[in-house]
């Protein structure tokens, strides 16, 4: 399949924008690290959510097909074993399929395609976007919106969003859905039935949310998409003052009726790789359920929520996140309070870089892994291995050292030399892609004077 698409032809129907934000998925990610994922999800007993507008029962997990696996060492998506995994999550229930024009290289809706198209129309729900980050005039959008038919195999579509509205404010939706009359021409669509349920994915500028609703009675919205977690909830805002906390958003779509897909349940797999002591915390309540479990438990929870996304590039993920649903155990109000405020509270005080690794700052011009970067420091932050050269002078040297080599070597193992840092050239064309208003360079740069720093020490 690769090689139908070359990433001439990807740069070219995305723009560069759009492919600097969304290109690559990240096929051999693992965002849910956990060691109890092997458990044998029961088939009959997934949990749904009925649909207000169309009655339609969908089911609480969500499939998000940004993740797909890749044949080893090929490159290439496996095909196959994307077909099993649709199979398995079919039969056990599942029914919702969340994709995009600009997944996975641009390739995450023909694979979704193929392996949907094996299955009675009315046995699923798919999900794609208009994610015309790049060239967004007219012409090249309804391109867009038509080859997703074409590739997803279908003659309708159950949920169509405007993609990641927000992340550059007013401007940005006034250049990629209102004044290229796309939004209009939506609307259209949706009254003639080639869509089911029109609505947005939200990142970024609360003015474009708060408008968007404050419209409602025009655009008349079937759904929302929004980040939710048991960190976003109260401290998205903390994390960085360009995000909204989960608690408002929410909030505004249930007083409107209107139902919210969920999406980073597991904030790109932080809350599955959590410090020891929270995983100690959370295993002295519940030995049996894995970390992962308790963010799917929380995003499934409020009545409002339609359904909850995951990438689950592996079966193991796919097992684990199906028995949390089938059925849906919510949480109680003290688990609530005691994720919302004791665990939250600790996790705050870590001060990690918020990366969700969704990878849409990818690919840099310059080669750099930002991502990798960004996972390895927060992985060492956690851990409480990073190490501290002003350490390298108190009581404590040997502690040093050894997180200091620690942390070199295991850099190098995760990122070629040419590939980290103190590459960066501070260009700043990745910023604008981020969900989370990351201030790429300056972490970049914070991160190569840290190395910098640990060379000039003791060599290994």
């Amino acid at each position: 399949m690769n090689k139908d698409i070359s990433r001439r032809s990807f740069l070219k129907l995305m723009g560069a924008g759009s492919a600097a934000a969304l290109a690559a998925c990240a096929g051999k990610t693992n965002t849910q690290s956990d060691d109890n994922l092997a458990t044998e999800p029961p088939v009959g007993q997934m949990t749904y959510r009925t649909n207000p507008k169309t009655g339609e029962k969908v089911s609480l997990l969500g499939y998000g097909m940004m993740r797909l696996p890749e044949i080893e060492g090929g490159g290439d998506y496996d095909q196959e074993m994307i077909n099993r995994q649709v199979d398995y999550a079919i039969e056990h229930g599942l029914n919702y399929f969340d994709t995009s024009p600009a997944y996975c290289r641009g390739l995450s809706e023909r694979c979704t395609g193929i392996a949907l198209k094996r299955h009675p129309r009315e046995s699923f729900f798919v999900a794609t976007k208009l994610s015309n980050f790049g060239d967004s005039s007219r012409e090249a959008s309804m391109q867009m919106y038509h080859n997703s038919f074409k590739e997803l195999q279908v003659d309708y579509i159950d949920y169509y969003l405007l993609h990641a509205i927000g992340g550059s404010g007013m401007d940005d939706l006034h250049r990629r859905y209102l004044d290229n009359g796309m939004l209009d021409f939506l609307l259209e669509e949706r009254e003639a039935g080639r869509i089911r349920n029109l609505g947005f994915s939200y990142h970024g500028a609360i003015e474009v949310f708060d408008y968007l609703l404050s419209e409602n009675e025009k655009y008349k919205w079937d759904f929302v998409q929004i980040e939710l977690n048991w960190l976003d909830w109260n401290y998205a805002n903390e994390i960085n003052k360009d995000n909204t906390d989960a608690s408002y958003l929410y909030a505004e779509l249930l007083k409107r009726n209107i139902p919210a897909v969920i999406m980073e349940p597991l904030l790109g797999g932080r809350l599955a790789k959590v410090p020891q002591y929270v995983v100690s915390e959370l295993k002295q309540r519940d030995p049996l359920k894995s970390i992962a479990s308790w963010a799917f438990r929380y995003a499934g929870t409020p009545e409002g929520v339609l359904t909850v996304l995951s990438g689950m590039t592996y079966m193991e993920h796919l097992k684990d996140n199906l028995v949390s649903y089938c059925p849906l155990v919510p949480l109680t109000e003290e688990e609530r309070d005691f994720l919302d405020h004791d665990i939250a509270h600790q996790m705050m005080e870590e001060e990690t870089i918020p990366c969700n690794d969704c990878k849409y700052c990818m690919p840099c011009p310059y080669g750099i892994d930002i991502p990798a970067a960004f996972v390895h420091y927060n992985k060492c932050k956690i851990e409480g291995r990073l190490p501290n050269p002003v350490d390298n002078e108190g009581s404590d040297r040997e502690t040093y050292r050894r997180n200091r080599r620690q942390f070199l070597i295991g850099l190098d193992r995760v990122i070629d030399r040419e590939r980290q840092p103190d590459h960066c050239i501070q260009c700043g064309q990745c910023v604008p892609h981020c969900p989370q208003r990351i201030k790429i360079p300056q972490e970049l740069e914070k991160i190569s004077r840290l190395i910098e720093e640990l060379k000039q020490t003791e060599a290994i």
